[in-house]
């Protein structure tokens, strides 16, 4: 398998159910994608799809479960080719649709790949199969059009700190950080909006799968989810991102990512500690703490990535000794968040 991908990786041919840039300036591409299909052996996939990975120098994060994968991933232009192109060769991922970045870099450290019970954790008492049903796909410009209907309400389907970095304009905030706390939130705050015209949205369109799922089977009568998520609605030539205001929040180096690409875009997130506009969300360096916040470039460096004076001054920081050396030798870059990453 490895010896054929590695032959792929310089004979590809362009497949029409990939979705990619006319003119490439970047060396790079983000892949992020998922496909709900039965798995028979998640440990194997993974075991196999390690090995495919490692041998195109792909980095990265990808999930399988008996219900499908989860993936996105980082490589070279080359890699990325091959790595789609076996993809399709799969009878169960044939149609999966690759949502693409371009970048310079990796924008992973390393490759992780793990099987799961649930490709999003949500753990219901029962659970739901967007195969069998979820809510009705809206393309960017039925969503746009969608948004003004007086009785449609916006639901994000993400968690409060990516609501926080960057949102639909009047979509509700849900107070969250973690998929699995949906249920009880659904069951005790929006009962009323059941004869509402529902819109769900997410990063990529996976978590509203289920979400949207889960409204239908609560009692919820008209409910719509973003295709593709939001960053597909920010790649539309048509809305261009229109009323998404601030950026979207992604799992990997580059956290944010624009969407709203019209003269009215803005950022809704400020520095705590300046108050200057900023997309840069960070942790604090105080290991007792370890904050997410956002947090300026220039407060960054004043404050050692703290989020306040009393952080500064922890001996239990990531600047000091005897932790300094350590942290200086990873490398690590302040915007990383490891911890929501992982939620």
């Amino acid at each position: 398998m490895v010896i054929s991908v590695l032959y792929e990786l310089f004979y590809f041919q362009f497949n029409s159910t990939v979705f990619v840039m006319s003119i490439q300036s970047l060396p790079y591409r983000v892949l992020l994608y998922y496909k709900y299909v039965t798995i028979e052996d998640p440990i194997q996939e993974c075991e196999q799809h390690r090995e495919l990975c490692n041998a195109l120098g792909l980095k990265g994060r990808i999930l399988f479960a008996h219900e499908g994968i989860n993936g996105t991933v980082s490589g070279t232009i080359e890699a990325t080719d091959a790595y789609m192109k076996h993809m399709h060769s799969d009878s169960r991922f044939s149609d999966m649709w690759f949502k693409i970045d371009e970048e310079d870099q990796h924008v992973f450290r390393k490759l992780f790949i793990r099987p799961k019970n649930e490709l999003v954790t949500f753990r219901l008492e029962k659970d739901v199969n967007p195969l069998e049903k979820t809510g009705t796909y809206l393309k960017p410009k039925e969503w746009r059009e969608l948004m003004d209907d007086p009785n449609a309400v916006i639901i994000d389907a993400r968690t409060d700190y990516e609501w926080d970095l960057g949102h639909f304009e009047g979509a509700i905030r849900p107070p969250v950080d973690s998929f699995k706390d949906f249920p009880i939130w659904v069951r005790e705050n929006l009962a009323a909006l059941k004869d509402k015209k529902v819109m769900t949205y997410c990063t990529g369109g996976i978590r509203c799968e289920k979400f949207s799922a889960f409204l239908l089977q609560e009692g919820f009568q008209d409910v719509y989810q973003l295709h593709g998520g939001i960053v597909t609605y920010g790649k539309d030539p048509e809305v261009k991102g229109e009323k998404f205001e601030g950026m979207c929040y992604v799992f990997d180096e580059r956290v944010s990512v624009s969407v709203n690409h019209t003269e009215h875009a803005q950022l809704v997130s400020h520095c705590v500690i300046c108050g200057t506009p900023t997309d840069w969300y960070v942790n604090c360096a105080n290991f007792d703490c370890h904050r997410q916040h956002f947090q300026c470039p220039d407060c960054v460096e004043k404050t050692q990535c703290s989020c306040s004076p009393a952080c500064q001054e922890s001996p239990r920081h990531e600047y000091k000794e005897p932790y300094a050396q350590k942290f200086m030798a990873y490398k690590r870059v302040p915007r990383r968040n490891q911890s929501a990453a992982e939620k």
